[in-house]
């Protein structure tokens, strides 16, 4: 934004806040000119004397009068007039209960119809044209719910009524349903209106505004919207679940299908809550994560960067020494940290918990109940926690090589003389950096055009250099088309930005993504569904469509990290266990990840490009650890700190690390943006030195100094200069 700019917005504001300070004032003014008068008006006596004059003049033409009112309240309705509620309660009091309820209901309708036409005449055509995807979608949604949706609506006023009117006119919603629907929706809480006006025009005093009369209709009109609200719940969860044969009683308070992170964490949370649980899963117990996932990756991961660090002494002064892998170890060595870790995962543990633990493959048959063999279980909530897999491309002659994925990497005995891993995301990028400081000739093949193609550009270009510092050939924008076996050789065919290529291997690894396990689940009976990458939908408190059946972890698809599956996890256990009392909604906004390559890559909410795509107005504060004596220090200098605030306040946005043990250092700034602190918070915290964490503060440090205002620096210096003579 230029500095014309800024100055029109500031003349903007000063003469806005001008304009509202001499309302305020002329208003103050008549307030203490007519203030008798006004006091006048409001005297209960006046009122009595107006509605005394009514009275007389409705007894004497009842019918002229209650037309004009009728033609006033409709005129009122079909404009959006502000003040509707205080004229139906006038009406409540002029008319009396049935006239002014008739009087009420067939206005506002008639005004909701004039509303409603009006808009279906002038935008509906046009948005069809304009929009015919969408337009057909929302119709489709409208036929087969519009009746009860507009009902809910009508009962439960979330929405103002006049944009109902006008979103329902744009619909395919016929004139003479929105009609009856209307009148129906809106009959009860049109009554509780004139009931309260009608007891309070019949009030002879102040002092009877504690009657039981006026106190039980305001009562009512307070309680309207909450009591609806639940009727409707009732009715609707009543008519989801009436196909199917509800237990008299339970076995089990909740089931968790799938013993990953996040069955895991239900089971313990339930169990710990006082609940009886059942845990159900087919494969070995700790999921992806322990059995193929993070702790053999890190395992791995660990071993591969020693191997680096003893090859590159010389700068530590130590002379380098001949290093031999032996492949075969270091995955003992693996599976040896697997087998360490599982104990914190077992049948053991979880059936000392009071949790059963059955093993086979959970098959939904109803909202209660599971199959497990030839077992039936029932159960008041279940959890589906069936996590995701990796994906396998389409791909010709794919059946003729040696391919590995995530899950049977850990199977492999002998180093691959040369790997090729296709796909650039998080686990390409650390599975090719680990096998080539392993020694095997690594290719890592990407559709894109960079690395990690969610972080910023510069992440990207960092990794890449790494990577190819450390003898990974990157293919970029190469396009997979097929395998095939030439004199024995397996190749990879793929068409680069300028030519087709044959790439050689000994074996392949996908990383090109996971889908959720939804097969065998029977989703499909009860008509739950699924996504367009197959995650299963629910709602923000993990609900699927029915209210008990709640879903968490990969198979949601929403940030498919086994922390972000605790985190759904213990909110959907909470969501299950205590519905319909309390619902709990997890927070996204702080969710953080790490990419675990050499430097790790760090992030916890928006990073640049993620902020320009959304059109924010945001300020950038880097720094480098080349500045860093800690990183300097160790040789490990290759990163920075990129923190991203809402332009012209300290309220931090997102903040993208890179860097030695970034995943480490980077939950200081999940904890102020969970708890919203600002950057200031961070710098007022020490921080011991020297330290990686020590990035944090500069960062901070840097933006803090970038925001002192000119004017406070001149005044320093001024100050000082004075201060150096006496």
């Amino acid at each position: 934004m230029g500095r014309h700019q800024r100055n029109q917005g500031a003349r903007r504001f000063w003469l806005t806040t001008a304009k509202l300070l001499v309302f305020f004032l002329l208003a103050l003014a008549g307030w203490w000119v007519w203030r008798d008068q006004l006091f006048a008006h409001l005297d209960l006596g006046w009122a009595k004397v107006q509605r005394n004059n009514f009275q007389a003049l409705y007894e004497q033409s009842p019918v002229e009068t209650w037309w004009v009112f009728f033609v006033l309240y409709l005129s009122a309705s079909a404009f959006a007039l502000p003040g509707m509620v205080w004229l139906t309660l006038l009406v409540g009091a002029l008319f009396g209960f049935w006239p002014g309820l008739l009087l009420v209901s067939l206005a506002s309708t008639l005004g909701a119809c004039a509303t409603f036409g009006t808009a279906r005449f002038l935008f509906k055509n046009l948005l069809s044209r304009r929009f015919p995807a969408k337009t057909q979608l929302i119709n489709q949604g409208i036929q087969r719910d519009g009746i009860f949706y507009l009902f809910s609506l009508r009962l439960i006023p979330l929405f103002p009524f006049f944009l109902v009117n006008l979103l329902m006119g744009l619909t395919a919603l016929r004139l003479r349903t929105f009609f009856w629907v209307s009148q129906l929706g809106m009959l009860p809480g049109t009554a509780l209106y004139i009931l309260a006006g009608q007891e309070l025009g019949q009030l002879q005093s102040l002092g009877e505004v504690v009657n039981l009369h006026v106190l039980g209709a305001l009562t009512l009109l307070g309680l309207f919207p909450w009591v609806t609200k639940g009727g409707l719940g009732y009715w609707q969860t009543r008519k989801l679940y009436r196909p199917f044969d509800r237990p008299t009683s339970f076995e089990y308070d909740l089931i968790a299908i799938g013993a990953g992170s996040a069955g895991l964490v239900s089971s313990y949370l339930g169990a710990v809550l006082g609940a009886k649980v059942a845990l159900v899963e087919a494969g070995r117990m700790g999921g992806d994560c322990l059995n193929t996932g993070c702790v053999p990756s890190k395992s791995l991961i660990k071993t591969a960067s020693l191997v680096a660090l003893a090859r590159k002494t010389a700068p530590l002064g130590l002379a380098p020494a001949p290093l031999a892998v032996d492949f075969r170890v270091v995955m003992a060595a693996v599976k040896e940290k697997i087998a360490a870790v599982a104990p914190h995962d077992s049948v053991d543990r979880y059936q000392k918990l009071g949790v059963e633990v059955f093993h086979g493959r959970g098959q939904l048959l109803d909202p209660f109940r599971v199959k497990v063999g030839e077992r039936v279980l029932t159960g008041r909530n279940l959890i589906l926690a069936t996590g995701a897999r990796p994906k396998l491309p389409d791909l010709p002659g794919l059946e003729q090589v040696p391919y590995l994925t995530s899950e049977t990497l850990w199977d492999l005995e002998k180093l691959p003389p040369r790997l090729l891993v296709i796909g650039g995301g998080p686990i390409g990028c650390e599975m090719a950096q680990a096998f080539a400081r392993l020694g095997s000739k690594v290719t890592l093949l990407q559709r894109g055009r960079r690395l990690l193609p969610k972080e910023d550009p510069e992440v990207s270009a960092l990794l890449a250099q790494r990577l190819e510092e450390e003898g990974v050939d990157l293919k970029m924008a190469y396009l997979p088309q097929g395998f095939e076996v030439q004199e024995g050789e397996f190749q990879l065919v793929a068409q680069g930005p300028q030519e087709k290529v044959r790439i050689g291997f000994d074996q392949v690894l996908f990383a090109v993504g996971r889908v959720p396990n939804t097969e065998g689940l029977g989703l499909e009976a009860l008509g739950i569904e699924l996504g367009p990458e197959g995650q299963i939908q629910t709602d923000r408190q993990l609900r699927t469509k029915f209210p008990n059946i709640l879903c968490a972890g990969d198979v949601q698809g929403r940030f498919q990290f086994t922390h972000t599956a605790s985190l759904q996890a213990g909110f959907a256990t909470l969501n299950g266990l205590f519905w319909p009392l309390k619902s709990f909604t997890p927070d996204y906004r702080v969710i953080p990840w790490a990419t675990f390559t050499d430097p790790e890559v760090a992030r916890v909410g928006i990073n640049e490009t993620l902020a320009r795509e959304l059109g924010l107005e945001f300020e950038v504060t880097s720094f480098d650890l080349k500045e860093l004596d800690r990183a300097i220090t160790e040789g490990e200098n290759l990163g920075f700190v990129k923190l991203l605030t809402a332009k012209g306040k300290d309220q931090i946005l997102g903040v993208t690390a890179v860097g030695p043990h970034a995943g480490e250092w980077i939950g200081e700034w999940v904890l102020a943006m969970k708890h919203h602190l600002g950057v200031k918070g961070i710098f007022d915290c020490p921080h011991i030195y020297p330290t990686l964490a020590e990035a944090n503060k500069a960062v901070a440090g840097r933006w803090r100094q970038d925001h002192t205002p000119a004017w406070a620096m001149r005044l320093f210096s001024r100050w000082f200069a004075w201060a150096r003579h006496f």
